[in-house]
């Protein structure tokens, strides 16, 4: 398998822990670990296996972390890129924009030419609604930390395995 940048702010606690949890269950020597608020653009295009780590803020909005990343990504030609994105979201503080993150890093990729996948299953949430939404389907790994966070673990277990078959 391909190295594989997973890409999060180190200053957003819950996201860089789960960050790193994804990296663990991958194997650290496949994985490099980079901190959005320092990435450049030919960083982020050095790997075809991209991860990313985006929590929904306030009504529905990425972080402000991401605001000098974002022009320059939407530039970039990303074809032949695979992306992932997990973020956190609360459903029942936040039910009308459930991990809206996700759903706007995925338009944003998708529009520059990259394959999304890592797609999983809405069963177990309980929301009103989330751009992260496609059919039946979240477009990455949505996590709850504040109200599932023991089923966190096995999310991200199940997501890594269905990811290490995804990209090649």
């Amino acid at each position: 398998m391909k190295k594989i940048g997973i890409f999060y702010s180190y200053n957003s606690n819950k996201t860089a822990k789960i960050g790193k949890k994804i990296a663990e269950a991958f194997g650290q020597k496949n994985v490099e670990e980079v901190n959005v608020e320092d990435v450049t653009e030919k960083q982020f295009l050095s790997f075809d296996n991209i991860i990313v780590g985006v929590p929904t803020w306030f009504d529905g909005e990425l972080p402000n972390y991401w605001d000098e990343f974002v022009p320059a990504l939407e530039d970039l030609d990303l074809k032949g890129k695979k992306v992932a994105i997990y973020g956190l979201g609360d459903q029942k503080e936040y039910p009308e924009n459930f991990n809206d993150g996700v759903g706007i890093f995925a338009e944003i990729v998708e529009n520059g030419g990259a394959e999304v996948i890592g797609f999983t299953s809405r069963e177990g949430y309980t929301y009103e609604h989330s751009r992260a939404e496609r059919g039946e389907q979240f477009c990455g790994l949505c996590i709850d930390q504040e109200n599932q966070a023991r089923k966190t673990q096995k999310r991200i277990d199940d997501w890594v395995e269905q990811l290490k078959k995804e990209f090649h």
